[in-house]
């Protein structure tokens, strides 16, 4: 049991890792682009997505 609130397998964490990145990069497109560009964003995301994978 890791991190998340449930039981998971590996395919409900790549699509949580999916869900989160999707999210993440609206969100920074319509609130932090102005300041940073997204392929720090995308960086971002895929060490969560390492993160949700490995310790979900």
């Amino acid at each position: 049991m890791g991190f998340l609130p449930f039981e998971t397998t590996a395919g409900d964490r790549v699509f949580v890792s999916a869900m989160t990145t999707i999210a993440i990069h609206l969100l920074w497109l319509r609130f932090v682009e102005q300041l940073l560009p997204i392929w720090v964003a995308t960086l971002l995301c895929v060490m969560l997505g390492i993160l949700i994978f490995k310790k979900g």
